[in-house]
This record gives C-alpha cells, sequence and structure tokens, in this order.
C-alpha cells in the first residue's frame, strides 16, 4: 500500500505554492504515494494558473474526499487567506497564521494515523511572529504538539547528516545554550534516531564552537566546561562519539565517511556545510516525534516568488525522503528518535 503523504502550502506569500503545483505535476509522484495539499485551494489554483502547469486544484473538506490521481491536486482547503490582501514575496500576518494552521492539522493527522508522512513547504518566521506565534518554527511547532521532550532536526545530504544543537536564535543566543546537559540530549536523539536509517550502533562526531576547538579556553571556555563533558558522558553510556572537532574539518571527515552524523552547535554551522557539501540540495528531518516529517532545505524565498523560476528539486527530495522513510518506519513499528 502506497503511504499517504500530506504536503503543507507553507507561506502562501513565497515560493511553497509554485513548488508544490511543480512537483504534483509529475505523474511520478502519485506512483510512489498518495499525495494531497493542507492549504489554501485559491492560492494553489492561483500557482497553478501563473505556471500554466496542466493539473486541476480540487478543494476538500476532509481526506476521504481525495481522489489521489494525477492531474489533480487535492487541498484540503482552509479557506484563510484573502487574496485581495496578498502581496507575494511580502511579509504577511495573514500568511503566518494560515501556514502555523496548516503545520498543525498535519501534525494532528499524523498523530492520528490518517496520513503517513508529513512533508513541509517552507513558513516565514517573521510572518509567523507578526501573527503571535512565537516558535521557532515548524519543527517546535511539530515538537510540541507531539509532546517531545526531545526533538531536534536532521540535515540530510544522502550519508551524510548533520544535527543541529540549536536552530533558529541569534548566534549569541546559540553560544549560551551550549550546555552540557542539552547536548547530551541530542547525541542521545542522534543515535536514536540513526536507527531509521538501520544504523545501530552510529559513529557520531561531535563539532566544537569556537575556533580552534576553543585552543585550551583561549579562545572560549564552551569546549572545556561543556562539550568535552557531555562526550565524555555519552561515551561512558556507550555511544561512539567523539568530539570537539574543529568545525572547519568535522564535515569533510563526515563526507569521507569517518561519521555517520555530526552534531553542529548552531543553525549556520550546519547548513552552510550542508549547502556546501549537498551542492544546495538538502533535506531535513524532524527527530524524536512518532511520525515523518521531512521539508526543504530554504526558506520562503520572497526575492523570487512569484516569478515561476523557483527550483523544486528541493520539495521533491523531501517527498521521496518521507516516503522511503515511513515505510522504514511502518516496518520497523518504531518512535522515529
Amino acid at each position: 500500500m502506497k503511504p499517504t503523504v500530506a504536503v503543507t502550502m507553507g507561506d502562501a506569500a513565497g515560493i511553497g505554492p509554485e513548488i508544490i503545483v511543480k512537483c504534483f505535476s509529475s505523474g511520478r509522484l502519485w506512483e510512489r504515494c498518495d499525495p494531497f495539499v493542507l492549504g489554501d485551494s485559491k492560492v494553489m489554483r492561483q500557482a497553478a494558473g501563473s505556471l500554466g502547469a496542466p493539473i486541476s486544484v480540487r478543494p476538500i473538506r476532509e481526506l476521504g474526499q481525495a481522489h489521489f490521481r494525477p492531474g489533480e491536486i487535492g487541498v484540503l482547503d482552509f479557506n484563510n487567506i484573502d487574496l485581495d490582501k496578498l502581496e507575494l514575496g511580502q511579509v504577511n500576518p495573514m500568511c503566518g497564521k494560515a501556514a502555523v494552521e496548516y503545520t498543525l492539522r498535519a501534525g494532528e493527522m499524523a498523530l492520528d494515523g490518517e496520513v503517513d508522512a508529513i512533508v513541509s513547504a517552507p513558513l516565514n518566521k517573521d510572518s509567523m511572529r507578526q501573527a503571535g506565534f512565537e516558535y521557532e518554527g515548524q519543527t517546535q511547532i511539530l515538537g510540541e504538539l507531539a509532546g517531545s521532550r526531545n526533538y531536534g532536526m536532521f540535515l540530510l545530504l544522502g550519508k551524510l547528516r548533520i544535527m543541529m544543537l540549536t536552530t533558529h536564535v541569534s548566534l549569541r543566543e546559540a553560544c549560551d545554550l551550549v550546555r552540557k546537559d542539552a547536548l547530551i540530549r541530542k547525541i542521545q536523539l542522534a543515535r536514536s534516531a540513526l536507527e531509521l536509517f538501520g544504523i545501530r550502533s552510529p559513529r557520531l562526531g561531535v563539532s566544537a564552537l569556537n575556533p580552534h576547538c576553543g585552543e585550551g579556553g583561549l579562545f572560549g571556555s564552551e569546549e572545556q566546561e561543556e562539550i568535552i563533558p557531555a562526550v565524555r558522558g555519552c561515551r561512558s553510556q556507550g555511544i561512539d562519539v567523539k568530539g570537539p572537532v574543529p568545525a572547519d574539518v568535522i564535515f569533510f571527515k563526515a563526507k569521507n565517511g569517518e561519521y555517520d552524523a555530526v552534531i553542529a552547535m548552531y543553525h549556520d554551522q550546519a547548513t552552510s556545510a550542508a549547502k556546501l557539501l549537498g551542492f544546495g540540495n538538502v533535506v531535513t528531518l524532524l527527530a524524536g516525534v512518532p511520525f515523518i516529517r521531512t521539508s526543504t532545505g530554504h526558506g520562503t524565498a520572497f526575492d523570487i516568488a512569484g516569478k515561476n523560476i523557483a527550483d523544486p528539486t528541493n520539495l521533491r527530495e523531501a517527498i521521496l525522503a518521507a516516503i522511503d522513510l515511513a515505510g522504514k518506519m511502518k516496518s520497523r513499528g518504531k518512535h522515529n528518535g
């Protein structure tokens, strides 16, 4: 049986609707899964019309009404976007609120077993916060909805995987959040999540925060006071983990097969390496929740929204990864991390 995949539309003012239409325009998608969209049917119809895509948009009120057939996008229609107030490429709290609503409903459907996987088009954090939500992003929305005490985001680049200790916070705050207990939880999460990939005894590498691993405290004390104790604590639990390793070295070691996954200290440390080593094609996986959720490794790209030039590759890869991982989770009957 093919998995049912829920694709959230993301921010209506961004490239989400465009890349969804481009992905759904390929009949190959239906060969692998039963996909549908949570979003606004008017926005999806507008995107399809702008692209001249040979595909129709069908609003549905419940999943049972979906046809799951090539040439048609079934949209679980929230009808929460006023097209007269929508300006592509612009921050808009209406769009931020709507995107949160799609994400929450998809999470509820996954928890209830109505869908086998969620794939998220990008949400704009400024729009979301102007709507009154203080989430860091969709990772936090779904992690909290699932009631998880230990969740995190993996960047997937084939056999190279990177997990972030901190995500969408300032660099100053990220440094303050590099703490022994938090790092231990992330290392444990990474080990557990990698079982989904069939890796039962993963080799993990932990990145340093400071240049030269802090040079014995000369360039910062986080390595001595927080990272090294965390690594030692995890090794005492039987986890194969090494670190801290200088950030300008560890990702190339991982690419060459020395580690099954790397734990990076902050967002751009992870994403810069991922986009360089993955040549821009990055998929993210939410670990630590009882369902599969993947997303694109990019944002809403307001600068090109409405220009019909957005590349759907990352979304397509996120959907394919979700299909594959949903099958693995079902066969193992296990929690994702």
